[in-house]
């Protein structure tokens, strides 16, 4: 009867080296098996992008963002809308008037410049917007006259008329108040917000989510004072609705997180930190997906609204919300789950728990490579046999014959073991 093949298939014996997530396979030859795309790895969320053993990086991009963010509100401060400032406002149809023509006339009207002037949309439903100090009723009769001597805008019906011409003031008094209760509802909103994760999770993740929507309230701001744009009660409807989305991610994220670490301190496959890194892995693709849904109708909204419709307060809005869905995104990935792995790691209960972990890893490491040094030897004497240091065949192996010990010849007599 043929002899079996079998030095070859003992050579076939592959050692698999898995790292933290199980994925990469390594052969005798030092090749890899191949990995899956960069798509697939992103839908299937098996760990295999790093976040949190990167985490320093993101703490320095996110520091740097804050840092620029805070600079600015310093040095250029905000542009605060009517309802905040107080002042007077008054718009009309653009038709061919230009901002230098609106400004000449202005000066003539009232005896001082306006604060700004401003076109707003495009084509026919552009309007030239008028902001300046609180003027009385007077001043601002004469303006209207002027205005419409000058530019004849055109009303409804296609015909000049001087009620196309609009006005609203707003006393320093209101945009104090309307100030002050922005505030408060931003304080309370943080509060209820701070109560929930803390009833729902634990302080942990309460500190790491409250971190994290300050960071999304200072990179929005920011972003408001490096464009210019009007700070009204629009923006501060809009700021209130990214930190209900920037929450929502972030809950969601953390939901992930303890269903991947409940009861982890009973188990040494991974880390408190790998399991949290794979948690965000698992929900890369749903935050994407979230955050698309939500970017889409915002840009149309400044795309019809603004630039075709010329509707100021909108443009405020779709801003707002534009920045805080791209930051609370950012945030809920990137700096809330790694500020909630380094805050965890300081427990003695997770330090026990990752030293044990790596104390079993490097045995299990230890062990292979000695099983790695037995498999070099019998390749590099190309032994018929290969066997275990118990002397159990290795599968596939050629069964070795019993041999004489004087003659060293085949004895035909089972193996006695000795």
């Amino acid at each position: 009867m043929a002899k079996p093949n079998t030095k070859s298939g003992a050579k076939r014996v592959t050692k698999s080296a898995t790292d933290a997530t199980g994925a990469v396979e390594l052969t005798k030859s030092g090749t890899t098996a191949p990995e899956h795309g960069f798509l697939s790895r992103l839908y299937t969320g098996t760990g295999a992008f790093e976040v949190i053993g990167k985490r320093r990086m993101w703490y320095a991009i996110s520091g740097v963002m804050v840092a620029i963010a805070i600079v600015s509100i310093l040095v250029r401060g905000f542009t605060f809308g009517i309802d905040f400032a107080g002042g007077t406002k008054v718009s009309f149809p653009r038709g061919d008037t230009s901002v230098t023509q609106v400004e000449e006339v202005f000066r003539k009207s009232v005896g001082s410049s306006p604060e700004s002037v401003v076109v707003v949309g495009n084509g026919n439903s552009a309007t030239v917007q008028i902001r300046a100090e609180t003027l009385t009723n007077e001043q601002t009769e004469k303006l209207r006259d002027d205005l419409y001597e000058a530019f004849q805008p055109v009303g409804p019906d296609g015909q000049p008329s001087k009620q196309a011409i609009s006005d609203s003031a707003v006393s320093e008094t209101w945009g104090g108040q309307i100030t002050q209760k922005a505030v408060i509802a931003l304080v309370v909103f943080l509060l209820l917000a701070s109560l929930y994760i803390t009833v729902r999770y634990e302080w942990f993740m309460t500190i790491s989510a409250m971190v994290s929507m300050v960071f999304d309230i200072l990179v929005t701001a920011g972003v408001y004072s490096l464009v210019g744009f009007e700070v009204t009660p629009a923006t501060v409807i809009g700021l209130l609705t990214i930190l209900g989305f920037s929450i929502y991610d972030t809950v969601i994220v953390f939901d992930k997180v303890e269903e991947n670490t409940h009861g982890f301190e009973h188990k040494t496959r991974r880390t408190y930190a790998e399991e949290a890194n794979l948690a965000v892995n698992q929900t890369f693709m749903r935050s994407i997906n979230t955050s698309l849904i939500s970017a889409l109708p915002i840009i149309s909204l400044m795309v019809v609204a603004v630039w075709l419709l010329g509707v100021g307060t909108l443009q405020d809005l779709a801003l707002v919300q534009l920045v805080g869905v791209v930051v609370g995104t950012y945030s809920s990935i990137y700096l809330a789950t790694p500020l909630l792995v380094t805050l965890r790691e300081r427990t003695e209960l997770v330090q026990n728990h990752t030293r044990r972990v790596m104390r079993r890893r490097n045995a299990a490491g230890s062990k292979t490579g000695a099983a790695g040094g037995d498999d070099a030897a019998t390749d590099s004497d190309d032994a018929d046999a290969v066997t275990t240091v118990a002397g159990t065949p290795v599968p596939g192996a050629k069964p070795a014959r019993p041999t004489s010990r004087r003659t060293q010849r085949p004895t035909g007599k089972p193996s006695t073991g000795r």
